[in-house]
């Protein structure tokens, strides 16, 4: 019997994400009813004082599609100079790569660097 793949809805994908913001300082907001906003923003904005950054990140299930709305906003934000993402569940340990404070970048490429050279 084939093992069913289980499908990581959005929804899914936030609560993750909210965890690697509480775990590296970020702060998150989303809107929980857009009905009555003007469609195409951003899922959520994150945002790090520490590091100084802001990202806003459209999420989407492995098979979903960028809107048209979606993409001007997107684009509307990095023309401004703003970090964009657009977030799938299977990149969540790139999410959580790019989410950590830089100097635990540079511990884990030096370790990196270490294991090669041993």
């Amino acid at each position: 019997m084939p093992t069913p793949k289980l499908q990581t809805t959005e929804a899914d994908l936030r609560e993750q994400i909210r965890t690697l913001c509480e775990l590296y300082g970020w702060k998150m907001y989303f809107t929980w009813n857009s009905r009555n906003s003007p469609s195409g923003f951003p899922d959520l904005v994150l945002a790090n004082p520490q590091q100084k950054r802001v990202i806003f990140a459209e999420l989407k299930s492995e098979a979903g599609k960028v809107t048209s709305t979606q993409a001007e906003w997107l684009d509307a934000l990095m023309a401004c100079g703003q970090e964009v993402e657009v977030w799938r569940p299977q990149q969540i340990h790139q999410i959580s790569w790019l989410l950590q404070p830089p100097d635990r970048w540079k511990r884990r490429i030096n370790k990196l660097i270490e294991e090669v050279q041993q």
